[in-house]
C-alpha cells in the first residue's frame, strides 16, 4: 500500500470519528499552542531588552546600594549607603566618565483638580536626560538652580499628561504630589511602554525635592553613570568602585556596601528572568504535549480492538504486516499533525491576545512554529508505534474470530 492510500485511510477513519478525534488531539493543541505562545513572549521580552541597551546605551553603569545579589542580600544600613556626597565625589574626581545621575523614586499620588493617578515620581538631575535618553518635547527641563534650592517644580511623562490633563495646555499649571503643589516645567517626549515597564508613565522633579520634601529620604536608591566610551567601560567601572571604596572608608579585605552593574549585565539579569519564566511555562507545555501524545496511544489501542475484524480480512486478501504497520502510523501520526497545525493556529492567536491583555509584547518565531510541527510528527509517530505494531502482528484467523 501506498503512502497516499494509507493517509486517505487514516484521514477517513479520522472523519468518522470527527468528536473523539478532535478529543484526542486536545492534549496536542494545548501543548503546541503553549509553546507557540510562551516562546513569543520570551522572544518579545527578549526584543524589548535588545532595544532598551540600545536606547540607554550600553556604556551606563549603574550604583546601587547593598550587596550585589550573587554575595548576599546586605544589611538594611548598606542598602542606603549612597549620599549626595558619593555623587558629588564622582562628579569631581571620575576621570573615564562623565555625566552622573542621581536617582530616587517611589510611587505617589498626583492630583490636578478632580482627577488623579497612582504614578512613578522620580527625584533626578538635569543629567538624566543624557543617561535614561528621554527628551523634553513641551517645556522645558529643572536646573541646577532649582534642585540648590529644592524647587517645587516638575516634569511630566506622556501618560501622566494624557491621564490628567486630556487634551489640555499641562506646561504652567499646578500638581499635587503627596498633597504638595508642583508648579509643571515641561512635558517629556513620548517613549512607549516596553514590556512591563512604561517610562512615559513617571513624574520627573529635583532630587534634593524628593529627598527632603517629598520622601523624607537622606540616601539615594542609586547613580548611574556614562562612561566616556564604549571601551572604557571596564575602566569606569573600576574607577567607579575604587572611589566610592574610599569614599566609604571600606577597607581592600572588606565587603563592599554598594555594587556597580553595567547596563548589559542589568539587561542580561532581566532576560535571564524572561527565559527563566519561559522555561517554567514551556515545561508545563511539554507536559501536555505527552498527554496528548498518551491520549493518541489510548484512542489508537482502542481503534485496533474495534477494527480487529477489518484487519484479519486485510491480512486474508494478502495485505503485508509492512501495510498495516503503516495504516496505524500514519493514522496516528496525522492526528498529531492535524493538532500540532491547529495548535499552532492557537499559539498564534494567544500571541496576538496577550499584548492586549497585558501589555507584554510577543514576537512570533518561525522556527518555533517548525519545530512544533516537527515535535508534533514525532509525537504522533512515538505514541502510535505500540498500537501500530499490535494490529500488525494480529494472526488473520485470530482476527477473523474476534468478537
Amino acid at each position: 500500500m501506498s503512502i497516499l492510500e494509507s493517509l486517505t485511510n487514516a484521514l477517513s477513519a479520522l472523519m468518522a470519528n470527527k468528536l473523539r478525534s478532535m478529543l484526542t488531539m486536545l492534549g496536542v493543541i494545548i501543548g503546541v499552542g503553549a509553546i507557540i505562545t510562551t516562546t513569543s513572549i520570551g522572544e518579545g521580552a527578549k526584543a524589548d531588552i535588545t532595544e532598551r541597551i540600545q536606547t540607554l546605551g550600553a556604556n551606563i553603569l549603574a550604583v546601587r546600594p547593598g550587596q550585589s545579589r550573587s554575595r548576599g542580600r546586605g544589611s538594611a544600613d548598606a542598602r542606603k549607603s549612597l549620599t549626595v556626597a558619593d555623587m558629588e565625589a564622582l562628579q569631581e574626581r571620575g576621570q573615564n566618565f562623565g555625566y552622573v545621575t542621581p536617582e530616587v523614586s517611589s510611587r505617589a499620588q498626583v492630583k490636578y483638580r478632580n482627577k488623579n493617578v497612582n504614578t512613578t515620581i522620580v527625584g533626578t538631575s538635569p543629567e538624566y536626560l543624557v543617561t535614561a535618553n528621554f527628551t523634553v518635547e513641551k517645556g522645558r527641563f529643572f536646573t541646577d538652580s532649582e534642585i540648590r534650592y529644592r524647587e517645587r517644580v516638575c516634569v511630566l511623562g506622556k501618560t501622566v499628561v494624557d491621564n490628567l490633563f486630556e487634551t489640555a495646555e499641562a506646561v504652567g499649571e499646578t500638581v499635587k504630589i503627596k498633597n504638595v503643589g508642583f508648579r509643571v516645567l515641561g512635558v517629556m517626549k513620548e517613549k512607549g511602554a516596553s514590556g512591563w515597564r512604561n517610562p512615559d508613565d513617571q513624574v520627573f522633579i529635583p532630587y534634593s525635592t524628593a529627598m527632603k520634601r517629598v520622601f523624607g529620604e537622606d540616601y539615594l536608591a542609586s547613580i548611574s553613570i556614562q562612561a566616556n566610551d564604549d571601551k572604557l567601560l571596564e575602566s569606569a567601572e573600576t574607577e567607579v568602585t575604587e572611589l566610592l571604596r574610599r569614599q566609604h572608608k571600606i577597607a581592600p579585605n572588606k565587603e563592599l556596601d554598594f555594587h556597580v552593574r553595567n547596563q548589559a549585565e542589568f539587561m542580561e539579569t532581566l532576560e535571564e528572568s524572561s527565559q527563566t519564566f519561559t522555561n517554567m511555562i514551556l515545561g508545563i507545555a511539554v507536559v501536555s504535549l505527552l498527554v496528548g501524545g498518551i491520549g493518541i496511544m489510548n484512542i489508537m489501542l482502542v481503534s485496533v480492538t474495534e477494527r480487529t475484524k477489518e484487519i484479519g480480512l486485510r491480512k486474508a486478501v494478502g495485505a503485508q504486516r509492512s501495510d498495516i504497520l503503516a495504516q496505524f502510523l500514519v493514522e496516528s501520526t496525522s492526528l498529531a499533525l492535524v493538532g500540532g497545525i491547529i495548535g499552532i493556529g492557537v499559539g498564534i492567536a494567544g500571541a496576538e491576545i496577550v499584548p492586549s491583555l497585558w501589555g507584554w509584547r510577543t514576537v512570533v518565531s518561525p522556527v518555533y512554529g517548525i519545530l512544533s510541527f516537527v515535535v508534533s510528527a514525532l509525537v504522533g509517530i512515538f505514541f502510535g508505534a505500540y498500537p501500530a505494531w499490535k494490529a500488525a502482528k494480529l494472526h488473520p484467523i485470530d482476527a477473523l474470530r474476534h468478537e
